[in-house]
Formats: structure tokens, C-alpha cells, sequence
């Protein structure tokens, strides 16, 4: 499929490497001739160096053979011109970064439809987002959610004195009855998609499925149920404090916004009056010690500098912060902030990266059973979709368990009518279903469900 992408910053670059692995013809158009470099020098990807909003530019981009234009500018209101220039030159879908809050649902549904977007995304919103689930289930790393979130995949770390050590997962769910299955497991620097056989060790990374309320019973069985985050501290006056701030008021916790822009801190007063907004330098240690960082329930650093998020972030957690959550863009910094003992990092670029792909990939298959969702999982090593099945999907009606599935691939979960659940053997697929598969990522990509049968 060809498409074009509009700015080559973070996100714009992570777009480019998840794309053109998908097997993508990516043209960039950047209005910066270093950048313009940089990306030739790593992609083998088509670049234009010019201005989007000018014809001549998107027409030596080939805009009107384009099936999907994506801009991620800084600029909301660049990105949207855009998608409306290229829509009127023939691409035939668009994508445009929006991520001023001023943008609400309502506003951004009408200026869609009179510009005929196809699709926006809010980076930094969904980030936020990401970070709010993680601090109402504060025993898991990571939280992923399907189908308008009736369905979940959390990510846990088993330490050490885990009730799981030791145990096979047959075992587990003869002890636990409930509707859940360990689908993934980190162990070191191998994957596994595990059979009922497979035995849990400490230090493992493990990717449970199941309906929210079955988590939340596995996790109090286990042990791991911690109390909702009912005070939070937040380093750095960013969008996405913004919109997590937004959040946690909503559900009734205290928030405390650390910044030393005092320019920032004024405008935060003013938007968010039932937040308590300190203007000084969180990255000074008596800084935080004064304004209570051994008090709080939660830590998240969200300032605009990943290696500041970082140390700071590790500092919160010498202080015993029963919960800390870093941003963290730069997927090189993440790996190492892992290793460091950061147990939660978020990335606006992968959230928003995640969107798009999956959202390339049901427009490739728009028929039979589509990507809804996906999600990229432990590095990158594994994929989590969310397919709709279509009333003329093949393979419907056939217990699953004479399904011939590929090699490493798992079916999770699937969503009826609402009513989201693992299944077992006797199952079957039907049309309407959402169903959530589970698979290491390889050089065969997955458009539609038939693509897991051998």
C-alpha cells in the first residue's frame, strides 16, 4: 500500500520503521532538509523535501495515488489542512495528529466530517490514558484493553515469593477457576506463546487475558490486588499531564502537577482548579521530599526529556512510591530504563503507532474479518489483534479446537454480544464476533483471521 507520511519527528520516524516492516511503499515529506537525511540514511523510503500544504509538493509526493496520507506535524491545524488538501488531490484515506485538548470529542467529530478526515489521533491522550488504567490496577506493568475495553491483556512481573513460581499452567487453572489464560510469557530475552504444560518461574513477564472483573478476582486470589491510586504526583506541565490530570480528578483523586515554567504553571491553575500546581524544579530532590513524594500513592514523570523522566522516576521508587510510571519515547532509553528496575513506561509515539498500523491494516482487508485493534507487545516481539469477524467469513461454526492454528499463535478471547470471554476447545467463531489472537511477530503479517490457520 502506498503511503505517505507528513513530518519526520518522533512520531513520524516510528511510523516509518513500523510501516515499512509491514511491507508499506512510505514516501516522507518534511519541510526540513536535515531530517529529510537522517531518515533516508536509515529507511529505504521515498523522501520530498517541501511543504505539505503546497500542491507542487504533494504532487511530487504522487498524493493522488496515495491510499492513506498521515500528518503528524507539530501543527494541529497544518495537519488537518493537509489531510483536506491531499483528500481533494485523491488519497483516498487521511490521517491527521490533532492533540489540543481544545479539540474535544464533539468538536473534533464536526471537523472531521466537514474536512473528511478518515481518522485523528492524540498521541499524548492516549498515553494518558494508558497511565490512568495502569494506576486503577497498580499490581499490573502494562494494561491493553479490546473492544471499547470489555475485554483486557495486563502485563505482570512475577517477584520473587510469587505464588505462581513453580507452577504449570494447568495447574493454575485448576486452582484458580476463572475465565482467564496467560498468553505470553518474557522469560530472559526469550518469548513464548505457552501451552498448558509450560512452568512459571520468578522474574517472568507474563500477558494475562480475561474480562476486567476476572482480573480483578485472579489478582485478589493471588494476592496482587492493591488499592487504586488515590493521590498522584505528576513531574512536568505537558499535554499528557493535562489530560491524565483531567482524569483522576473525574475519578476523585488527588492530583499534584510539578513545574518549573512558571508561565505553564499559571495556565494549569486556571484549567485545572481541583489540582494543586507547584511552580519549581522537580528535577532538586528536596523539591519533591517538601511537596510530599514519600506520601503519595503514585509518581508519573512526564516531562518532555526522556532521561529526566528516567532518574527521577528511579529516585521515586528509592523513596518506596508504591507506584511509578515514566514516559519514555526513545525505545533505546525505554530498554535501558527496564533494566534499571522501571517497572511501567508509556510512549505517546508507540500508542499513536499502534493506531495507525492497525488501522493500515483493515484498510488492506476491508472484507471476510479485519484488524480492529493491535498492539505491539514486549519490544515488539509479539502482536495482539482484535479482528471483526464478517458474516462472510470461511471459518465459521468450527469448534476451535479442529482449527489447524499456526505455530505460535493463540485465540484469547473473543467479544459477543457484549459478553467478552476466554474460550476453550468447543467454542466456535461466528459472525459479529470480535476475537483477540495472540502472535509472535514474524515476516507474514496478519490482515484477517483465516491468516492463523496453517
Amino acid at each position: 500500500m502506498k503511503i505517505i507520511i507528513v513530518g519526520g519527528g518522533k512520531i513520524g520516524a516510528t511510523l516509518i520503521e513500523n510501516l515499512e516492516a509491514e511491507g508499506h511503499d512510505i514516501t516522507l515529506i518534511d519541510s526540513e532538509q536535515k531530517v529529510i537525511d537522517e531518515i533516508s540514511n536509515i529507511y529505504d523510503v521515498m523522501c520530498v523535501c517541501g511543504n505539505a500544504v503546497d500542491n507542487d509538493t504533494l504532487n511530487e509526493a504522487q498524493v493522488s495515488k496515495a491510499e492513506l496520507l498521515i500528518a503528524v506535524t507539530e501543527s494541529d491545524e497544518i495537519n488537518m489542512l493537509i489531510c483536506f488538501i491531499a483528500k481533494k488531490m485523491g488519497a483516498s484515506y487521511t490521517v491527521a495528529r490533532v492533540r489540543n485538548p481544545e479539540f474535544n470529542d464533539k468538536r473534533m467529530a464536526e471537523v472531521k466530517q466537514f474536512l473528511d478526515i478518515s481518522l485523528s489521533i492524540n498521541p499524548e491522550l492516549l498515553a494518558a490514558q494508558e497511565i490512568f488504567n495502569v494506576l486503577k490496577l497498580p499490581a499490573a506493568i502494562n494494561i491493553e484493553t479490546f473492544s471499547r475495553r470489555n475485554f483486557s491483556m495486563i502485563e505482570l512481573l512475577l517477584k520473587e515469593g510469587s505464588h505462581l513460581d513453580g507452577m504449570s499452567l494447568i495447574e493454575l487453572r485448576k486452582k484458580y477457576n476463572l475465565n482467564f489464560l496467560i498468553s505470553v510469557v518474557k522469560r530472559d530475552e526469550e518469548i513464548y506463546i505457552p501451552d498448558g504444560n509450560f512452568v512459571l518461574k520468578c522474574g517472568d513477564h507474563i500477558c494475562l487475558t480475561a474480562n476486567f472483573t476476572e482480573i480483578q478476582k485472579l489478582l485478589k486470589e493471588l494476592g496482587l490486588s492493591k488499592r487504586q491510586s488515590k493521590s498522584v504526583m505528576i513531574l512536568g506541565a505537558t499535554t499528557t499531564s493535562y489530560y491524565l490530570a483531567k482524569m483522576l480528578l473525574r475519578s476523585g483523586t488527588e492530583v499534584t502537577i510539578i513545574d518549573k515554567d512558571k508561565d505553564r504553571c499559571n495556565r494549569f491553575a486556571e484549567e485545572l482548579p481541583g489540582a494543586v500546581i507547584i511552580n519549581g524544579d522537580g528535577a532538586e530532590q528536596e523539591v519533591l521530599m517538601e511537596e510530599g513524594i514519600t506520601t503519595v500513592d503514585a509518581f508519573t514523570a512526564l516531562t518532555g526529556i526522556d532521561e529526566e523522566n528516567i532518574l527521577i522516576s528511579i529516585f521515586a521508587q528509592s523513596q518506596n512510591v508504591p507506584r511509578v510510571v515514566a514516559k519514555v519515547n526513545r525505545s533505546e532509553l525505554a530498554s535501558m530504563a527496564e533494566k534499571l528496575g522501571l517497572d511501567s513506561i508509556v510512549s505517546p509515539k508507540k500508542a499513536a503507532s499502534n493506531v495507525i498500523t492497525s488501522y493500515a491494516r483493515a484498510i488492506e482487508n476491508s472484507v471476510g474479518s479485519n484488524v480492529e485493534t493491535m498492539y505491539k507487545l514486549m519490544d515488539g516481539r509479539v502482536e495482539a489483534l482484535e479482528f471483526n469477524v464478517q458474516p462472510d467469513f470461511k471459518n465459521q461454526n468450527i469448534p476451535l479446537k479442529d482449527m489447524k492454528l499456526k505455530k505460535d499463535v493463540l485465540i484469547a478471547g473473543i467479544i459477543r454480544k457484549r459478553k467478552a470471554f476466554v474460550p476453550n476447545g468447543l467454542d466456535e467463531i461466528m459472525a459479529g464476533d470480535k476475537i483477540i489472537v495472540i502472535a509472535k511477530s514474524g515476516e507474514e503479517k496478519m490482515n484477517d483471521l483465516a491468516d492463523i490457520l496453517r
